[in-house]
């Protein structure tokens, strides 16, 4: 990396204005000139920026950095112990900041994703917004990963056609390296899902179809799993239920192949949500159960199944059942905060659990009240056509025959809206 934007990034780091790192040194517009490699500085004045700084130009470093580097990207890109990824940042945060490195943008860049792992979105924010003043600067890798992860950051925020342009951007950089075929699948998977947020069919079952012809010949049988359930799902919106079925399957036998629980629990939530959607309730059940029963699967699979062995029951009015899955889901929620990633499966629960038990006031103040706008304004818009109808059955229920138009109606532009998409 040249020396320029190298002190530029480290003074950004270090919340130091030019003006505190150029006094005495050179005057502040010089330093501009440096940093932004419109000047070569004496080898002087860069010793004594540096020194400023606490750097030290020391290369010999350099290729041990490189390769803790590469094993952490590595780590970055598979599921690894959380723990481990943190001590690692951690060493090569503290290196890289006492010797000049080559390595030092690309870590940089690769602290977006790092941060997405963790959770932590506003340091993420902060990091991008840390780089957008170099990243005129980047080359062509830099670029790729830099719109990349910029699209993992949007993804976050369930923001996906701003995440879908930063991935075409990063898949036009392509043509410019030289990429292993595991990297470009990838980028070409996490394409696809991002279409099948969008709802782009057919671009889903295009992008997944490239990804899976190179993890398949690399026997990697995971992210073949990945695709096949990604596959599923787009064929399940489009009504081929015989391929997404087949698909699924794939997916939970490589996934048996691989030991792995998580995949196969997947499938078993998405053969469930299939099964229901063809009416077929007892299969459904049967799948959603597999999932709950499953205590080494991720709490978030075991609530959402839960959740929808609420609805399921409820739907065939059995609520001795749905009571039990309501008690099941907020065993299952005992620890998870209402205003935390599990709102939506709140919102579930006690919409059911009020409707049960005929607390008229309390359903409607929280479904419309808050369900509903909570509904439109992450734009779910298949939960809204479910919940949009339940509130107008209510009101029917009731004799209270204008509410219940007025939510039939909501539904019914949901709906259409929905397969608009």
């Amino acid at each position: 990396m040249e020396i320029g934007p190298y002190i530029k990034l480290h003074r950004i780091k270090q919340e130091m204005t030019q003006a505190e790192l150029a006094e005495g040194i050179v005057s502040f517009a010089y330093l501009s000139k440096i940093e932004n490699q419109k000047t070569e500085a004496s080898s002087n004045v860069i010793s004594l920026l540096c020194t400023r700084l606490g750097i030290q130009l020391n290369n010999e470093t350099d290729e041990t950095i490189r390769d803790k580097c590469q094993q952490w990207y590595e780590m970055l890109f598979e599921v690894n112990d959380k723990e481990e990824l943190i001590k690692t940042y951690k060493e090569l945060n503290s290196l890289m900041y006492e010797h000049h490195s080559d390595s030092l943008i690309m870590f940089e860049i690769h602290k977006i994703r790092y941060f997405l792992i963790l959770g932590e979105y506003e340091k993420a924010l902060t990091q991008i917004n840390r780089l957008a003043d170099m990243s005129g600067t980047f080359d062509s890798l830099h670029q790729f990963y830099w719109y990349k992860f910029k699209g993992n950051y949007n993804t976050a925020k369930n923001e996906f056609n701003q995440a879908m342009r930063m991935y075409k951007i990063a898949e036009e950089k392509l043509n410019q390296l030289e990429l292993s075929e595991e990297k470009i699948a990838d980028l070409q998977y996490t394409i696809a899902v991002t279409h099948s947020k969008l709802r782009n069919t057919l671009e889903v079952i295009e992008y997944a179809e490239k990804a899976i012809d190179i993890f398949r010949k690399q026997y990697n049988f995971i992210r073949c799993a990945q695709c096949h359930i990604v596959l599923g799902i787009s064929y399940r919106r489009i009504r081929m239920y015989d391929k997404a079925i087949k698909n699924y399957n794939l997916a939970k036998h490589l996934g048996q192949l691989s030991q792995n629980k998580q995949i196969i629990q997947l499938a078993n939530q998405n053969l469930g949500y299939l099964h229901s959607t063809k009416g077929d309730t007892k299969e459904a059940i049967h799948f959603y159960e597999e999932v709950v029963d499953d205590q080494e699967v991720v709490l978030v699979e075991r609530v959402a199944a839960a959740t929808s062995l609420i609805k399921e029951y409820y739907n065939v009015y059995n609520f001795e059942q749905t009571k039990r899955m309501i008690s099941r889901s907020l065993e299952l929620l005992e620890t998870k905060n209402m205003y935390d990633a599990y709102k939506l499966f709140y919102y579930i629960i006690y919409t059911y659990d009020y409707a049960i038990k005929k607390e008229k006031d309390k359903f409607e103040s929280l479904v419309i009240n808050e369900f509903i706008p909570y509904l439109k304004k992450h734009k779910d818009y298949a939960n809204l056509v479910i919940y949009t109808n339940m509130v107008a059955k209510h009101f029917e229920g009731y004799n209270r025959y204008k509410d219940a138009v007025k939510y039939y109606k909501l539904a019914n532009i949901t709906y259409e809206e929905l397969v608009s998409l």
